[in-house]
């Protein structure tokens, strides 16, 4: 298989901006689910009128929301530490080098995955492993 050339400046910038984007996108998600979610206020006007939940599906629901609410902010989260790297990478120059083998990462998987920071064949292994 032929080598990948280096990413050229105008790659660069343009994996920078969609990273950019990205990390906006995904702050602002996390931010929303977290006060629509885990910030809900169970008493409204000084406590007068509960919205709790007073059955107890009602209850388990709310439960299920609030744990897969985190589950989701989580992975998102983890994301966003991913997103951070890659711009790290960009600063650093090793934006779009496997971390594995050294190889470059070829255009079409960054561009799917504009934080990943091994090839193809690379992940594949390390998944196996995990």
């Amino acid at each position: 298989m032929p080598k990948s050339k280096a990413l050229t400046p105008e790659e660069l910038k343009a994996f920078k901006n969609q990273l950019l984007q990205m990390r906006a996108r995904l702050r602002g998600e996390v931010t929303h689910m977290a006060e629509s979610v885990l910030g809900r206020n169970w008493t409204q006007g000084g406590g007068e009128l509960s919205v709790a939940p007073t059955h107890p599906a009602e209850l388990g629901a709310e439960n299920y929301e609030q744990a897969f609410a985190v589950s989701l902010i989580e992975a998102q989260s983890n994301i966003l530490d991913q997103i951070e790297l890659a711009l790290e990478r960009i600063e650093e120059g090793t934006y779009g080098i496997c971390e594995e083998c050294g190889c470059q990462i070829p255009r079409v998987r960054l561009h799917a995955v504009p934080y990943a920071t091994m090839c193809v064949k690379c992940a594949e292994k390390s998944e196996r492993r995990a």
